[in-house]
């Protein structure tokens, strides 16, 4: 799979799906794994309702690991950008609740684009603030102590 997301630049965007499912088929129609990289094949291909329902059958059939997060982030990504923002908003919440790892930062990126598309930017912005923050040279307590205070929270101690 990794070998055919390397040429999916080079390759017309249907056939690249096709080659996707075919070597989805290979670890049979239920494989979580299978159904994630169909998914993500559609996804990114501009296919995206058709992948969010892929992404739904994955962590119905027990999707997990960095693969579980992963979807999460694409789902709800994929959400937004079909006119279902609020749905969007629930899976990057539910997600959350899941735990924390190296894709903290994605998460709080679709978060942030979420919350805009919902017309509620200083969230947002507030969000991508404090994921920004532990990046910055200097003035992380600053930063994430003025994106609190975009939406009304007292700045830490």
């Amino acid at each position: 799979m990794a070998a055919l997301w390397e040429r999916l630049d080079a390759m017309d965007r249907d056939a690249f799906v096709a080659a996707m499912r075919d070597l989805a088929a290979e670890r049979g129609p239920d494989d979580p794994v299978a159904l994630f990289e169909v998914g993500g094949a559609h996804d990114s291909t501009g296919y995206t309702e058709i992948a969010v329902g892929y992404y739904e059958r994955a962590i119905a059939a027990g999707l997990s690991g960095v693969r579980r997060r992963r979807v999460s982030i694409q789902m709800a990504s994929s959400l937004r950008e079909t006119g279902r923002p609020e749905e969007a908003l629930k899976v990057i919440e539910e997600e959350r609740t899941r735990g924390s790892d190296e894709y903290d930062d994605a998460l709080a990126m679709c978060e942030a684009l979420t919350l805009a598309k919902l017309g509620r930017d200083r969230e947002g912005l507030s969000v991508a603030l404090i994921a920004l923050a532990p990046h910055l040279p200097r003035y992380q307590r600053s930063t994430v102590n003025y994106a609190r205070g975009l939406v009304g929270l007292d700045p830490l101690p």
